[in-house]
């Protein structure tokens, strides 16, 4: 008996250390990264993009994890299909030449088991700068419709769009811009 127990408690304890990272899909249908600036002074203006894809790996035991995302440009959603073609051009995002808005993470900060920052590299129209995303909500559990382990976060940066080529209208309208990636992913 005292040997079972021994052989359970060594098991469990093996099996901790050894926890393997966990690689989540993000599912792009509830995923949908968005930006807001001051516009004139009149109002904030808030945009999103239709089409987000990437993986995020978490080792919970470990306290480390990893994203790597690609936000399609091109699937600015700006509410008017003429604004919507003015911020495609090479004022602003240049999708033709930069289709894709990248971030990489560097690291991944935990209070507990929560991830907490993100720090690492966003790519906008070519120019590659460090960010740290903050993670204002958090979740890990079973989704109730799929059954399926699955993660959702919100995370949260400010960036000067000066920064990554994007200075029209500066200062008329805003350098600063709320980036916002509100993320649902899957476990694979």
């Amino acid at each position: 008996m005292k040997r079972l127990a021994l052989s359970v408690a060594l098991a469990s304890l093996v099996g901790s250390v050894f926890a393997a990272p966990e690689t989540y899909t993000i599912d792009a249908s509830h995923s949908a990264p968005r930006f807001e600036y001051n516009h004139l002074g009149f109002s904030t203006q808030s945009h999103s993009f239709d089409k987000i894809s990437g993986k995020i790996v978490l080792d919970r035991e470990a306290k480390t994890g990893s994203a790597d995302i690609v936000i399609d440009a091109k699937s600015i959603n700006a509410g008017d299909t003429k604004f919507y073609e003015h911020l495609q051009d090479e004022d602003f995002f240049d999708t033709a030449k930069f289709p894709t808005i990248t971030f990489k993470s560097t690291s991944v900060k935990f209070d507990g088991d929560k991830p907490v920052e993100l720090i690492g590299d966003l790519t906008i129209k070519g120019v590659t700068k460090p960010v740290t995303l903050t993670v204002t909500a958090y979740q890990n559990k079973v989704h109730p419709m799929r059954k399926k382990d699955a993660i959702g976060a919100n995370a949260v940066t400010k960036i000067k769009r000066s920064d990554f080529n994007i200075s029209k209208f500066v200062p008329y309208v805003s350098d600063e811009v709320s980036l916002t990636l509100p993320v649902e992913a899957f476990k694979e």
